[in-house]
C-alpha cells in the first residue's frame, strides 16, 4: 500500500508538470509549481510529495544524472519560500469525553455484547492505542502477573511498553477468550478467520451505541484530563500510562525505569472510577418557597 501511495502523489500531483524533463532540468522553480497550488489546502500530501521528489532528485544525483544541490529540499531551501505546516495545517483532536459522562457510558459499554465492545473496554482500561490494542496477542498477556506486554515493534516510540493490568482489565480477557472461535487463536481480540481484529471494530461499538460524538482514541484525552484533574498522581506517571517519550531529555536521562508499580496503582484507580457507577440524583423533599407561598393562600 506505501509502495502505491508513494507512486500515485508523484503521478498525480508532479508528473503533469515535471514528468518529461530531464531530472538535470528541474530546478526550484519547477519544484514550486508542483508544491505551491496544494501546500495550503493539502499541506501533509504536499509534505510528502516534496519529500519523494527529494529522494529522487538525490538519488539522480548520486547516479550522475544531475549535480549541484537539490531543489526541493525543505531546510535552508524551502522553508524559506513556503510556510510551515503548523502555519497552515489545523490539527485536528480527537473527540473525547469528559471523564465525568465516562462512569455512565462505561456502564452502556458493558451492556454491549460482541469483540468489539470488549476490546473498546480493554482500550479504556488500558489508554492504550487502538492498534496496540487490536494487535495483542495472547502471547503478550501474563494474567498471573496481571502485565500485557506489547513489543517495541507495535509500538509508537518502538519501544517494549508493559501496561499492568486491573482487574476490570483481565475480565474482560477472559470474556475475549470465551468468544474465540479457537483455543489456539493467537490474537486477543479475534476478527475473521482467525486474525486480530480490525481497528474500526471497536469504532463500530461507539456506532451501535449511537455515539458519533466520541472517538476511540479520544478515551487517551479522557484518562489523561481525568489524571490531571481527579487525582495527585505526578505527571510523569500519567504520560508513562501513555507510553509517551519524554521531551526533556535531562529528564528522561535520570528515568531509566517504566514506573510499573506506580502505573499499576493508578490504573487500578482508573479502572474503580470508571466502573463505579454513577450515582442516581435524589429527589428532593425540599417544597420551593415560591410554592409554599402559594399553597398557604389558597
Amino acid at each position: 500500500k506505501h509502495a502505491a501511495q508513494w507512486t500515485s502523489t508523484l503521478e498525480s500531483y508532479a508528473y503533469p508538470i515535471l514528468g518529461a524533463l530531464p531530472v538535470h532540468q528541474i530546478d526550484t522553480g519547477t519544484v514550486m509549481r508542483v508544491l505551491d497550488p496544494i501546500w495550503q489546502t493539502r499541506t501533509e500530501t504536499a509534505s510528502r510529495l516534496r519529500g519523494r521528489l527529494e529522494s529522487v532528485l538525490s538519488w539522480a544525483t548520486v547516479r550522475g544524472y544531475r549535480s549541484g544541490e537539490n531543489p526541493a529540499r525543505w531546510r535552508g531551501h524551502l522553508d524559506n519560500l513556503l510556510p510551515k505546516r503548523s502555519k497552515v495545517h489545523k490539527v485536528e483532536h480527537h473527540a473525547a469525553l469528559s471523564y465525568t459522562e465516562l462512569p455512565a457510558f462505561y456502564a452502556e459499554l458493558r451492556k454491549q455484547a460482541g469483540m468489539g465492545a470488549l476490546a473498546l473496554r480493554f482500550a479504556i482500561m488500558t489508554a492504550a492505542r487502538t492498534s496496540e490494542v487490536t494487535g495483542a496477542q495472547w502471547s503478550e498477556i501474563d494474567l498471573q502477573a496481571a502485565v500485557w506486554t506489547v513489543p517495541e515493534g507495535r509500538m509508537k516510540a518502538q519501544r517494549e511498553h508493559r501496561v499492568p493490568l486491573s482487574q476490570e482489565s483481565i475480565r474482560v480477557l477472559k470474556a475475549a477468550k470465551k468468544l474465540q472461535s479457537d483455543e489456539d487463536v493467537a490474537a486477543v481480540f479475534e476478527g475473521r478467520r482467525g486474525k486480530s481484529m480490525c481497528t474500526a471494530g471497536m469504532s463500530a461499538a461507539l456506532k451501535r451505541m449511537k455515539r458519533t460524538d466520541v472517538t476511540v482514541h479520544g478515551f487517551r484525552s479522557t484518562f489523561r484530563d481525568w489524571c490531571a484533574e481527579q487525582t495527585a498522581f505526578p505527571r510523569e506517571i500519567a504520560e508513562a500510562a501513555l507510553a509517551h517519550v519524554l521531551t526533556n531529555k535531562a529528564e528522561a536521562a535520570y528515568q531509566r525505569g517504566d514506573l510499573l508499580e506506580r502505573r499499576r496503582t493508578l490504573m487500578d484507580a482508573w479502572a474503580r472510577f470508571a466502573t463505579t457507577a454513577p450515582r442516581a440524583k435524589q429527589a428532593s423533599n425540599v417544597t420551593p418557597i415560591s410554592r409554599a407561598r402559594g399553597q398557604r393562600k389558597k
